[in-house]
């Protein structure tokens, strides 16, 4: 049995563990000790793997007394997690033993247990103390045996030179204490070293880029089983902004790349700026590999300056896309994109798309052609420019229309999570339906909106939320009507489980037309249900208004609503249930009087590097005359 001497004692003879010598390490606080002193009593030679004929094992893995979990040990034991393959070697399996002491010792610190013992025998002998070429039997029997020992909690629990309370709330940082770092608490060894990352992380925020901790004292009394642990930090001296260099660019300006990543010379240092800036420079989508380094010291005059390496990516790229539901049809999709027209990653992307091809009649397919031009930076490093332009022939049960639409203005970016953007909309379109024949409408408006999003991954979030709110007013030339659409949003998503395996999720949208009536409104711009991202098992935009001859069209207000509960089986298969409801009103605030129409469905979902390849099957649960029984729908990514 080795008893694991005293942190206190350890701590005095830090100076001597690392000194230089050839030995075993492991790691308590984030500083390396060796094996080389007394703490496992061993002559501290360094295990070294040895390559040799095979070397069978059995092993018994004891944990006596309580509150530390077995499981979590057996995880951190090579000789355990190894067990039904032979070792490299006898030499292999004493190297392997000598490493489970330092993963098994990190478990017991993890769980505050600092005066507990390890012991790990091999043919009745204590594995630390045999040498690398020791004879071992032909079949060894391997005994692991660790008593955790008593949990210990914080007698004192000291940081000196706390930084002092921000002036702003985006500088706050948790206080060590809310993290568990108080006199009584648990004196796990992630609490101190989150308390130093706290404690560092609290200066850095008001500006002093240097913050590090100078000192860290840490002794344990075995008597009382408590740990005192004292943390001085050292702020070093406020600092702002130098010069921003970058390097590595072929085609980008340099000059560009430094303005995007936002830090304005003589400005105060905020680590948020650097962060907010990494995030910019990324999502331009230009950079194969980029970041910003800050400068190893503040200069004299108390300039941080900061080096920006960058790797670019390839000037072209083209993609191809799919999707497949039994109702609406099969579609191809397929882009090309020039990210780097000007040498300001202005994005140039032309796509193309063919939908509904549920027969051989190509008149009743949907057709898309569209170009977008988008230049970052414009105004503001957080301010976008684009302007799109997309004909398109849609083929739907309710209509058909053919038109083109314009679309040019800008997109900001508040902060990480709040976004706003205000377009001029322009619109052309023919229109053939039962009820009203042919019609043409030609439009110009705005489109302004309002978007909130704190979800983890856009196509598969599994904590977060997601808020829109979008008005669209406008004003229809042909028949002389000024209009308003406005639609809200609102997904939330709450992880359940072990590493969020179970995912709960929900979705609620309304909308309401005002301003003209429904014959006198472009039926894209009144509201239907239906789908695969709306209410699966019906059609696309195949529920709206009935009126009185029988045919659909669209109404002047919207709700709808799902709710999801998707399991992730393994690594790469998960399930989902599912339910949608969505109803369309005639009036702009009528819809909450309309009868629901709900879905109802269970789906597969692939997990890939793009996202998960979603396989749903919906039914609708009040079938109208031409509803299908049964509705497939396959695509990438989550329906919300």
């Amino acid at each position: 049995m080795t008893t694991l001497l005293a942190m206190a004692i350890a701590m005095v003879a830090f100076a001597v563990l690392c000194a230089p010598q050839r030995a075993q390490a492991f790691e308590l606080f984030g500083v390396k000790f060796l094996e080389g002193g007394k703490l496992f009593n061993k002559a501290g030679a360094e295990a070294e793997d040895t390559i040799g004929e095979p070397h069978n094992y059995d092993v018994e893995f004891v944990v006596t007394g309580e509150g530390v979990d077995k499981d979590t040990l057996e995880g951190a034991s090579n000789l355990w997690t190894d067990r039904k393959k032979p070792a490299s070697g006898a030499g292999g399996l004493i190297a392997k033993a000598r490493g489970d002491y330092d993963r098994m010792l990190g478990v017991l610190y993890a769980e505050a247990r600092y005066g507990g013992s390890i012991s790990i025998e091999i043919d009745g002998r204590e594995a630390s103390g045999l040498p690398p070429d020791a004879r071992l039997n032909e079949r060894s029997k391997v005994r692991i045996l660790i008593d955790p020992g008593p949990e210990f909690t914080f007698g004192e629990a000291r940081i000196i030179n706390q930084a002092p309370a921000p002036l702003s709330r985006g500088d706050e940082v948790e206080l060590p204490a809310a993290e568990g770092f108080l006199t009584g608490q648990v004196a796990k060894a992630g609490t101190v070293l989150k308390a130093e990352r706290l404690a560092i992380e609290a200066w850095r925020q008001l500006g002093h880029a240097k913050a590090k901790a100078a000192r860290r004292v840490v002794e344990a009394d075995h008597r009382t089983q408590t740990l005192d642990v004292t943390i001085t930090i050292d702020p070093g001296p406020l600092a702002r902004y130098g010069a921003t260099t970058v390097e590595g660019t072929e085609r980008m300006d340099p000059d560009f790349v430094a303005y995007m990543a936002g830090l304005t010379p003589g400005k105060e240092y905020d680590p948020d700026d650097v962060d907010r800036g990494a995030k910019r420079l990324a999502r331009m989508d230009v950079f194969r590999s980029v970041r910003i380094e800050e400068a190893e010291t503040i200069g004299p005059d108390g300039l941080l300056d900061h080096r920006i390496p960058v790797q670019e990516r390839k000037l072209r790229r083209f993609g191809v896309g799919a999707s497949y539901s039994s109702v609406d049809g099969a579609g191809l999709e397929a882009y090309w994109l020039h990210r780097n027209l000007f040498g300001r990653a202005e994005r140039f992307r032309l796509e193309g798309r063919v939908a509904g091809i549920n027969s051989g009649n190509p008149d009743d397919y949907t057709y898309r052609l569209g170009a977008t031009f988008t230049k970052p930076g414009t105004f503001t490093p957080d301010t976008d420019f684009s302007a799109s332009v997309i004909g398109e022939r849609e083929v739907l049960e309710p209509y058909t229309r053919t038109g083109v639409t314009a679309t040019a203005g800008y997109l900001h970016r508040f902060d990480e999570y709040l976004t706003g953007k205000l377009y001029l909309d322009g619109r052309h379109a023919r229109f053939k339906d039962v009820p009203f024949g042919t019609r043409d409408f030609s439009s110009l408006g705005f489109l302004a909106g309002i978007a909130y999003d704190t979800r983890d991954k856009e196509n598969d979030a599994t904590r977060g939320v997601f808020a829109e709110l979008v008005a669209e007013p406008f004003h229809e030339f042909n028949y002389g009507n000024t209009a308003a659409r406005f639609t809200a949003e609102a997904r939330a998503y709450l992880g359940l489980g072990n590493d969020d395996r179970l995912v709960l999720a929900g979705r609620a949208k309304i909308g309401t037309l005002a301003g003209s009536s429904i014959a006198q409104t472009a039926p894209d711009r009144l509201f239907f249900a239906g789908g695969g991202g709306s209410v699966r098992g019906y059609a696309y935009r195949n529920i709206g208004v009935t009126l009185p001859s029988g045919f659909t069209v669209g109404g002047r207000s919207l709700v709808e609503g799902s709710v999801e509960l998707r399991a992730r089986v393994t690594d790469t298969l998960g399930v989902v249930a599912f339910a949608d409801a969505g109803t369309v009103g005639m009036d702009p605030f009528d819809a909450f009087g309309e009868d629901l129409h709900v879905g109802v469905g269970a789906g597969i979902r692939y997990y890939t590097g793009l996202g998960p390849l979603r396989f749903d099957v919906a039914f609708p649960l009040d079938k109208r005359p031409g509803d299908p029984d049964v509705a497939f729908y396959v695509g990438i990514g989550q329906a919300f």
